[in-house]
């Protein structure tokens, strides 16, 4: 075997070594991520949604918004299941600072991704649960400040798709829910766990901490929000990555940025905003998930 052969075959020993050690450490994390997603979305989907829809009449005024954003947390869809659901309760005259606050905390968090996210900890979790309820409040009430006598959506042309949850068998739905989660997810979920191997094996903790880590607080804030643009592919995916970056040193409010910035800024997510928002306000969007983002990884450094 030649010296370059020797390298390429010791090299691959130490990332699969990596790549399999915490595949071990974090899997079990996502087959009950997986499993709680799919039960939520076969038997508790159309309760939520339901709940959602009957706090329209509610005189609650802005306070409206919390609970709001706590139901989108709770509803396991994703942004192109959203909206449609989204436009429905719009048409039947749901205010629209609510639907801005249950839209927003829909895009950051679902049931899924919070069984998934205890692989990082109970602060990590405990913080990422409570950010994306205030962010969605947050939304929801710049909403209501700036377009409290107009509209902020467009749903024109949007309706509710047809459920693939039909089958009378609740067994049977839950399984084909669970199937079709895996395929949405397995994939984007082994190339983090890949990724996270590679940063192990090749990038230099102390360096990594020094860049993320408490002593450069705010640049690392602002380098992680802006890493989760183009890196955050698929929430449950990028929780290895994460955990391998909080191992290495990264400190908690920068990936506080991170997973908001991530699920925010996906780009499926966007394309879907970019429909019912228009370009005006979609950058404002772009603005305010940034800002905020800075400003909730600052606080968790300053609490942490």
């Amino acid at each position: 075997m030649s010296e370059v052969s020797q390298v390429l075959h010791r090299e691959f020993v130490y990332v699969w070594y990596y790549f399999t050690l915490q595949l071990r450490q974090i899997a079990g994390y996502w087959i009950l991520g997986m499993v709680v997603g799919s039960l939520v979305s076969v038997f508790a989907k159309d309760t939520i949604h339901g709940a959602f829809d009957r706090i329209r009449d509610k005189k609650w005024g802005l306070w409206g918004v919390v609970p709001a954003s706590l139901l989108g947390i709770a509803s396991p869809l994703c942004m192109y299941g959203t909206i449609p659901i989204a436009a429905s309760f719009s048409k039947h005259g749901m205010r629209h600072d609510w639907l801005a606050a249950f839209m927003m905390s829909s895009v950051l968090l679902n049931p899924q991704l919070i069984m998934y996210s205890t692989a990082l900890g109970a602060t990590a979790l405990v913080i990422r649960i409570v950010s994306c309820t205030v962010c969605g409040i947050v939304a929801g009430i710049v909403v209501h400040i700036f377009y409290k006598n107009k509209s902020f959506f467009n749903f024109d042309g949007f309706e509710p798709r047809a459920s693939h949850d039909t089958n009378p068998n609740p067994f049977l739905r839950f399984t084909f829910t669970l199937g079709r989660n895996i395929r949405a997810t397995g994939g984007w979920f082994l190339l983090e766990v890949l990724l996270s191997a590679l940063f192990q094996r090749y990038v230099p903790a102390d360096g990594f901490a020094r860049l993320f880590g408490e002593t450069n607080e705010g640049f690392g804030v602002l380098m992680a929000a802006t890493i989760g643009v183009p890196l955050y592919a698929c929430g449950g995916g990028t929780i290895p990555l994460i955990r391998e970056w909080l191992t290495m040193g990264m400190s908690m409010g920068s990936a506080s940025a991170f997973m908001i910035t991530g699920p925010a800024t996906k780009i499926t997510t966007l394309g879907a905003l970019k429909i019912v928002l228009g370009m005006k306000r979609f950058l404002l969007y772009l603005a305010f998930v940034m800002a905020f983002s800075l400003v909730t990884g600052m606080i968790v450094n300053i609490l942490t």
